[in-house]
C-alpha cells in the first residue's frame, strides 16, 4: 500500500468489480424469472397492493427502503425493463467495459446496478428478506469507487471491503456462539448438512463423514469466523512497516476465508451467499504488479495523489467518512448481548450487521404439497419442487448462486407457529393450474389441467445410510406424515 492508492491490489479490484457484477447478473436474471409470479401485479404477495398502502399516508413511506416504484408506479413490464437494464449494465462490468473509462463511468453504472436492485429488494417482502440481498446491495455500492484501469484503487475502498468481510464473518461467528448449544458442544455439524434449507449434490455424502470430522468442521468455522477476520486489516501494517510480511498475513486470511466458504458450496445451496463472501476473501489478496497500471511521474500530471485525480481521492475518502459515521450502531451490535443478524441500521442498507445460522435444527421436516383430480379425494399426487427435497429418490441439484426464492420459502414453513399467508395463496393458484405459477415448480402432477382438491402434508426427512441407498438406490427416508392443510378446493 501506498498512502492513497493500494498499488498492490488491482488484481483484487479486477474480482470484486467482476465478481459483484457477475452475482448481481444472477440476482436480476432471478429476479426476472420470479419476481412477477411471486410478486407481481398477479403474484402472490402482490407489490403494488404494498405500493398503494404506502402511498395512502407520507409516514408509511419510511418504512420501505428506497424504491424507483414510490416515483413510478410500479407494472410488472416496468419490472422487466429494470430487470434487463441491470442485467447489461452487469454483462458490460463483467467484460470490463466501463473499467476502460474515467472511473466516474463504473460508479455510475454499479450505483445503477445498487439502486435497481433495491428497488426490487424494498418491495420484495418475505421473498427478498434475506441476509444476501442487503450483502449484495453494499457490495455493490463499495465496487462503485473502486475506480478504473489506469489508476490504483483507493486504499480507503479496499479497508472498507476488508470492514465489510470482517462484519460479514466475525457476525456470523459471533451470532452462533450466542446461539445455539450445538454451537458451544461442536455439534452443529452433525445435523447441519441434512436440515440445510436447500442441500446440494454431494450434501449427503459430506452427512455422512464421521462425527470427529464434524467436530472440526465446527472449530474450523470458529477460527474462520472469530479469529481469521482480525487479520484482514493486516496489510495495513505495510504502511509503517517494511517487508511483504503484512500482505502475506492478509492473504493468507483471505484464503482462509475463500477455502471455508468453498467446503459450503460443496455441500449446499445458499444462493449467492457462499460466492459473495469469496468475492469479498479477494479484497485481502495483494499481489505485486499485477492488475495495477504503471505509475505516471506525478510532476507530468497535475491535481493528482497517488497516481488518482485529487476529485477522486476527495470522493473516495468522503465514502470512508460517511462509512466510519454509518458503522457506530454495526460495531455496538457485534458487541452487543442481544445481537442482531442480518438487520440494516439505515434506510440505503449500508454498514449493515450479517449472522446466519445461529442455531441449527434437528430434524428436517418438509412440507408436501399434493393434488387430487377425483371428487372423493382418494388418489393423490405430489407437486415437485424444482430444489427442495421431495422424491425420496432424486439427488439434491446444485442450483447456488441462483436463488430459489420460493423452495428457500418452503423450508421455513414448519419452523413457524401458522402457515405464512403467502402459501395460501400459492394453495389457490395450483387450484387455478395458474400458468406461471406451476413454470416455478419442476413437476405439475395434472399437465396443466385443473386438480379438485389441494392439501398439505408433513414428513421427516432424513438422509439414508449407505447401507439404505445400497438397497434400493433412495436418497432420503421420510417418515411420520400428517396432514396440516386441507383438502381445500375451490368454490
Amino acid at each position: 500500500m501506498d498512502g492513497f492508492a493500494a498499488v498492490d491490489f488491482g488484481f483484487a479490484r479486477e474480482v470484486l468489480q467482476r465478481g459483484i457484477a457477475a452475482l448481481y447478473l444472477v440476482a436480476f436474471v432471478s429476479t426476472l424469472n420470479q419476481f412477477r409470479p411471486l410478486l407481481g401485479e398477479h403474484g402472490l404477495l402482490p407489490a403494488p397492493v404494498l405500493l398503494d398502502w404506502v402511498a395512502q399516508k407520507r409516514e408509511r413511506r419510511k418504512l420501505l427502503h428506497p424504491t424507483l416504484f414510490t416515483r413510478v408506479r410500479y407494472t410488472d413490464r416496468r419490472l422487466v425493463a429494470l430487470c434487463g437494464a441491470g442485467i447489461v449494465i452487469a454483462a458490460l462490468l463483467i467484460a470490463g467495459v466501463p473499467q476502460l473509462g474515467p472511473p466516474w463511468v463504473p460508479m455510475l453504472a454499479f450505483l445503477a446496478l445498487w439502486f435497481g436492485y433495491m428497488s426490487v429488494v424494498s418491495i420484495g417482502q418475505t421473498f427478498y428478506s434475506f441476509g444476501w440481498e442487503m450483502l449484495l446491495l453494499e457490495a455493490g455500492f463499495l465496487a462503485a469507487f473502486l475506480g478504473s484501469n489506469d489508476q490504483p484503487p483507493p486504499t480507503v475502498v479496499i479497508v472498507l471491503f476488508w470492514w465489510l468481510l470482517f462484519r460479514l464473518e466475525f457476525g456470523a461467528g459471533m451470532i452462533k456462539i450466542r446461539g445455539g448449544r450445538e454451537w458451544r458442544d461442536l455439534t452443529a455439524m452433525t445435523f447441519h448438512h441434512e436440515t440445510q434449507p436447500m442441500p446440494g449434490p454431494l450434501s449427503r455424502q459430506a452427512h455422512l463423514l464421521p462425527r470427529w470430522f464434524h467436530k472440526l468442521e465446527v472449530v474450523g468455522n470458529h477460527v474462520a469466523q472469530l479469529v481469521v477476520p482480525f487479520f484482514l486489516f493486516a496489510p495495513l501494517l505495510s504502511l509503517w512497516l517494511p517487508g511483504p510480511v503484512p500482505q502475506i498475513v492478509g492473504a493468507v486470511s483471505g484464503g482462509i476465508v475463500i477455502a471455508t466458504q468453498l467446503w459450503l458450496v460443496l455441500t449446499g445451496n445458499f444462493a449467492w451467499l457462499n460466492w459473495a463472501t469469496i468475492v469479498l476473501g479477494f479484497s485481502a489478496i495483494g499481489l505485486p504488479g499485477i492488475g495495477t497500471p504503471e505509475r505516471t511521474p506525478e510532476t507530468s500530471l497535475p491535481w493528482t495523489v497517488s497516481g488518482m485525480p485529487l476529485w477522486w481521492v476527495v470522493v473516495t475518502s468522503a465514502v470512508g467518512a460517511l462509512f466510519v459515521v454509518l458503522s457506530v450502531p454495526a460495531v455496538r451490535n457485534l458487541f452487543a448481548r442481544r445481537q442482531l443478524m442480518n438487520a440494516s441500521f439505515h434506510r440505503w442498507q449500508l454498514a449493515n450487521a450479517y449472522g446466519a445460522f445461529g442455531t441449527v435444527t434437528r430434524e428436517r421436516i418438509e412440507i408436501v404439497v399434493e393434488g387430487s383430480d377425483d371428487e372423493e379425494g382418494r388418489h393423490w399426487r405430489e407437486y415437485e419442487f424444482r430444489g427442495k427435497p421431495g422424491d425420496v429418490r432424486r439427488i439434491p441439484r446444485q442450483f447456488a448462486p441462483y436463488h430459489l426464492r420460493l423452495d428457500w420459502l418452503m423450508w421455513f414453513l414448519p419452523l413457524g407457529h401458522s402457515l405464512d399467508d403467502w402459501f395460501s395463496v400459492f394453495l389457490v393458484r395450483l387450484l387455478e393450474a395458474d400458468a406461471p405459477t406451476l413454470r416455478m415448480l419442476r413437476v405439475d402432477p395434472f399437465h396443466g389441467e385443473r386438480p379438485r382438491w389441494v392439501r398439505a402434508v408433513s414428513y421427516r426427512y432424513r438422509f439414508t445410510t449407505r447401507a439404505e441407498h445400497r438397497v434400493d438406490g433412495a436418497v432420503w427416508v421420510r417418515t411420520g406424515r400428517r396432514v396440516v392443510l386441507g383438502p381445500v378446493g375451490l368454490r
